[in-house]
């Protein structure tokens, strides 16, 4: 399908930003976020009786509403130090897709994913260019899907959780009830200083990307299989976790001939886990990570793969998260990211970088114009990620999205105990409830 670019606007916040909140002080996490923008696509479907055009202008005016009241997305980032919050905007781009939605979401791809995107997630402007931008691609069925891309410099996952209800809610009339909190700093000073973080280097790539998806019909007998004398009620993220791990696991070992240490890292919020803990519409990137280990093949099951996960929690949550409120929390910090790149260029383990956005109520995301018919999460051109968000019609269902190399994806993608609990890339359609309204 072709994607056309229309026309991009500057979206302005509706009121100007006060002189005293002109400069917003990123945290020390955000100063130690990498240099990418986040990205989901939610798609929708038409409406009756709605244009596109009063579609867009309808996106456009509930936006410059939401801005005022999360100001820093509209200014610009200074120094890895500050966001000048000087009202530059958010950009809004208007895109046509030459094709109907319906047929993207009967076998979507991540190559099609990343087309309705305004730029590369890597782009190194998310340091300094626009923080937010939005793309509004409208098929020619009158459908629509909307790509919220923001700079990671200043938002993880669920930051962009709290600007989406505030626009949501501000789209539907009651912006006022959504009210983000913008004290990170306060909570973790910056720091001043002249060089980058060590850097976590992934290898760049041009993996094999494919979604797997685990029916929540399927999710008790997952957890089952998942559950033992250590763990014996699995969350659905864990179990999912562990599937996905133990089959990647197996394909790294049948391609290289070799069985190798393993080692599953995954994004924490903070938020609730810090004492004392922030509150829960605190802004910025409060996330830490878990390292989750094997060391002998027999690890590898299912079930011993989660009790290392849940391990690794335990294991933050009374050691690792004392980090950031602790008076030398930079240094700790670089020291991990440091000890974290080593360990990603060694030879003698296999690294997997995992991230979940379940449970963060993205299909709650109404701007007035209805609920999602499918969020999704595009990814980046590094191999060895595994992102899991929920499927479309509740249930419990989980989607992943798998990066491998070529050679590990051919392993993978046919691994009898993988495909027992997942199908690869399904319908998002509901044939019998959307085939009318596509």
């Amino acid at each position: 399908m072709k994607v056309e670019i229309i026309k991009t606007e500057i979206i302005k916040p509706s009121s100007p930003t006060p002189p005293h909140l002109k400069t917003f002080k990123l945290c020390l996490m955000d100063q130690l976020a990498p240099v990418v923008y986040g990205s989901l696509v939610f798609f929708y479907q038409a409406k009756n009786n709605i244009t596109v055009q009063q579609t867009s202008q309808h996106l456009k005016k509930s936006l410059s509403e939401t801005l005022t009241r999360f100001y820093p997305l509209a200014g610009t980032i200074k120094g890895n130090s500050i966001v000048e919050c000087n009202d530059d905007g958010a950009h809004f781009i208007q895109a046509r897709v030459h094709g109907l939605l319906s047929t993207y979401l009967q076998k979507p791809n991540s190559e099609l994913l990343h087309r309705l995107l305004p730029m590369e997630v890597e782009s190194p402007k998310a340091a300094t260019g626009p923080i937010l931008l939005i793309q509004a691609n409208f098929f020619d069925c009158g459908g629509f899907a909307i790509a919220i891309f923001f700079s990671h410099k200043l938002a993880d996952a669920s930051t962009v959780g709290i600007f989406l209800k505030g626009w949501s809610a501000t789209a539907l009339g009651h912006g006022d009830k959504v009210v983000p909190v913008f004290n990170a700093a306060s909570e973790f000073p910056p720091r001043e200083f002249s060089t980058q973080r060590p850097a976590v280097v992934l290898e760049k790539a041009k993996p094999v990307v494919k979604r797997f998806v685990f029916d929540g019909s399927k999710m008790a007998m997952l957890k089952s299989k998942a559950a033992s004398l250590s763990v014996p009620q699995p969350t659905r993220v864990e179990a999912v976790f562990a599937v996905i791990w133990r089959s990647i696991i197996a394909a790294w070992k049948s391609n290289s001939g070799v069985s190798k240490h393993s080692v599953l890292t995954q994004s924490v919020n903070i938020r609730k886990r810090i004492d004392p803990p922030l509150e829960e519409n605190c802004t910025g990137n409060l996330v830490g990570y878990l390292a989750a280990k094997t060391e002998k093949e027999s690890e590898t099951e299912v079930r011993n793969l989660v009790a290392q996960i849940r391990k690794s929690k335990k294991e933050f949550a009374e050691n690792q998260v004392k980090i950031f409120r602790d008076k030398n929390a930079f240094e700790m910090l670089c020291e991990y990211f440091k000890a974290a790149g080593e360990m990603i260029r060694r030879d003698d383990i296999n690294f997997l970088i995992t991230t979940s956005l379940c449970n963060l109520g993205l299909y709650e995301t109404d701007f007035g114009l209805g609920k999602p018919l499918w969020v999704s999460i595009p990814t980046g051109s590094s191999k060895n990620i595994v992102a899991l968000i929920d499927t479309s019609g509740g249930g419990g269902g989980i989607e992943a999205w798998v990066c491998l190399s070529e050679e590990d994806m051919a392993v993978f993608e046919r691994d009898p105990e993988l495909l027992g609990f997942a199908t690869p890339n399904p319908s998002v359609l509901d044939p019998v409830k959307w085939r009318s309204a596509l």
